[in-house]
């Protein structure tokens, strides 16, 4: 436990002119780059079910210590652990952590009263689910937005069988399969973000809502001060708007063997954007590339609550099959830099290994998320 000197999350509520209130969640774990663990989305999930029940509470801002990174990711880390000390078995760790996670996620996508979520920096992963959770999901000069799972051997989660189907032109697929990086702009052209403004313009911002005399349509009122704070300049090209057509192009094939060829086939020239998308995509793990296609194309159909058990489902299949211990082993752990990856390439993953990820260690209604449906 973290003592109370040095919270992991620090929870602020801040009084307005009109006599309401507005809570703050702030991520301080930079030492870390402010990656969730555990005892974190506890304790956001615990405050933010404790807000909601309260009338004097207007909205919720989330953002974090230190300019580095909103949020890198989950605890990895404590999830190799769990799957190293258990050797059979999903590790009760792995089940309690996503689930927590999941539901956090959840919460913020449902939540009864806005939610300004401030990108600035990584937004990644486990970053990358609190983020798109947000009803005002602010990017800055210095946002990196991506979901890099296939590089760890696990599957674009926190939400991403929702929110990535639902981007245009097939760019989530090519999103989730080559952990390609998103510059505040390029979110917001795509959809994944709402406003841009100035890493520095947030502390007069929390200023000027603590001076307002709120109206009944608060989230109004917090668009338009985002949006008269906007406009911050920028010399950043869109890498992501030339390649939009190839891109659809490529990932509208039927099966995941012609969309990785069709996405490595793309002339990337001096681009070194898609030169880096190509090259995660090639490097990664076959066996997630395989599974993120089937589950883009399921999530495309379901609801929100129905893609967050079935990412549960991923999660805990995942945590037994050993390719995630792998990839976390190679990228943090003895940092090699090179996953020995249960399978050569993608087309040679057989299809009852997929369609077991596809199956669930509950019945229905002993799933740990069945409540949110």
């Amino acid at each position: 436990m973290e003592s109370q000197s040095t919270p992991k999350i620090i929870i602020s509520e801040h009084e307005t002119a009109c006599g309401k209130r507005f809570g703050q969640l702030t991520l301080n774990n930079p030492s870390s780059l402010n990656a969730l663990d555990l005892d974190m989305a506890v304790i956001m999930s615990d405050t933010l079910k404790r807000w909601q029940t309260r009338e004097e509470m207007l909205f919720v801002v989330i953002d974090s210590v230190g300019g580095k990174a909103f949020c890198a990711g989950g605890d990895i880390v404590s999830m190799y652990k769990a799957m190293s000390d258990q050797v059979s078995g999903t590790p009760k760790f792995i089940e309690q952590f996503f689930s927590v996670e999941y539901e956090l996620d959840y919460l913020l996508h449902t939540y009864p009263m806005p939610v300004v979520v401030w990108g600035q920096g990584i937004v990644m992963g486990g970053g990358m689910g609190i983020f798109a959770g947000g009803s005002h999901r602010v990017t800055t000069e210095t946002t990196r937005i991506a979901m890099p799972e296939i590089t760890i051997g696990l599957f674009p989660d926190v939400g991403g069988s929702y929110f990535l189907p639902r981007l245009p032109d097939n760019v989530g697929l090519f999103l989730g399969l080559t952990a390609a990086q998103l510059n505040g702009w390029e979110a917001q052209s795509l959809g994944l973000a709402d406003f841009v403004c100035a890493s520095d313009s947030i502390t007069p911002l929390l200023r000027q809502w603590q001076d307002a005399r709120w109206s009944k349509d608060v989230a109004v009122q917090i668009s338009q001060s985002l949006h008269d704070c906007c406009g911050v300049p920028t010399s950043a090209k869109n890498r992501v708007a030339p390649w939009r057509s190839l891109i659809n192009k490529a990932c509208n094939g039927d099966s995941i063997v012609e969309v990785a060829n069709g996405i490595l086939a793309i002339d990337a020239g001096d681009c070194e954007w898609m030169v880096r998308a190509q090259s995660t995509l090639a490097a990664g793990s076959p066996l997630t590339a395989n599974v993120f296609f089937k589950q883009y194309h399921i999530g495309k159909q379901l609801p929100l609550h129905a893609c967050f058990q079935m990412e549960l489902d991923l999660a805990c299949r995942s945590s037994v099959y050993g390719e995630l211990q792998e990839g976390i082993r190679a990228l943090l752990i003895e940092k090699d830099k090179s996953p020995k990856w249960r399978f050569s390439a993608i087309d040679k993953v057989p299809d009852e290994v997929i369609s077991h990820f596809f199956t669930s260690p509950w019945s229905t209604s002993a799933h740990p998320l069945a409540h949110l449906g």
